[in-house]
């Protein structure tokens, strides 16, 4: 793995196959070191870029469409993906990319408990958590202490995460994505296109909730997990992989 000013890498650019990863609220697109190793152990290119407002980078505009607009220097040159995956705030940016997509490629898309509707309740309180973890920035042992699943690396990488963001991009993300409502990017899904959405157990902090996926849409599929977290790529790699289509040797 290498990493550049706005994004990490994993596997041969030569690769036949590539992934997308785009991480979540004060995250860093190292927070995929588990799932991108797996990926490239795969056979896959993985890129993880690191979206506006993370991993030091700062903008004004923190639309989710601006944050997916800022990704268009990944789909340059008729660049395409096998796979995308978003987590939490990136599956709605991962949704915003569609009309970007390459309109011949097949592409799997895997939403992993992205934040698609919350009231303006829940986003108040996501808020004032998010300010608390920026103003007091937690040790990987703290992580590790909270969440037993998390290995020591997967802690670090959140703790890292959260200390290259700030109270001015947690301020203004709510503000600029205010009624903060994605639900309605699943009507126009591609038809190359499949989508996947896990969605975590709400008594765990997870944010995705079924009823906020259209159940008439095609080539949109969605499951429910009891006993995992909101962070599902630090608690269930296999969870996440079974959804990929791999490449098997014949036998």
């Amino acid at each position: 793995m290498y990493t550049s000013i706005s994004a990490s890498q994993w596997g041969s650019p030569t690769a036949s196959r590539r992934a997308l990863l785009i991480h979540g609220l004060t995250m860093s697109s190292q927070s995929w070191e588990g799932v991108a190793r797996l990926l490239a152990a795969e056979g896959f290119f993985v890129v993880a870029p690191n979206l506006l407002g993370h991993a030091w980078r700062r903008g004004t505009d923190y639309r989710v469409s601006t944050l997916a607009e800022d990704l268009r220097a990944y789909f340059v040159m008729d660049t395409s993906y096998d796979v995308i995956i978003g987590h939490s705030l990136g599956g709605a940016v991962a949704l915003s990319l569609l009309p970007f997509l390459p309109k011949t490629k097949d592409t799997t898309v895997i939403l992993l408990d992205p934040a698609l509707e919350l009231t303006k309740e829940t986003a108040d309180k996501g808020e004032n958590w998010f300010l608390k973890e920026i103003a007091n920035v937690r040790a990987a042992d703290n992580h590790m202490a909270e969440n037993p699943a998390w290995s020591r690396g997967d802690s670090v990488l959140r703790a890292l995460g959260v200390s290259m963001c700030d109270r001015t991009v947690i301020e203004r993300m709510f503000e600029h994505n205010r009624p903060w409502s994605f639900s309605d990017l699943f009507k126009n899904i591609p038809p190359h296109v499949n989508i996947t959405v896990l969605a975590s157990d709400p008594v765990l902090g997870g944010v995705c909730y079924l009823e906020h996926v259209p159940c008439d849409v095609a080539r949109l599929h969605a499951k429910f997990f009891t006993g995992i977290g909101h962070w599902i790529q630090f608690e269930s790699l296999d969870i996440i992989m079974n959804e990929i289509p791999l490449r098997r040797a014949k036998l």
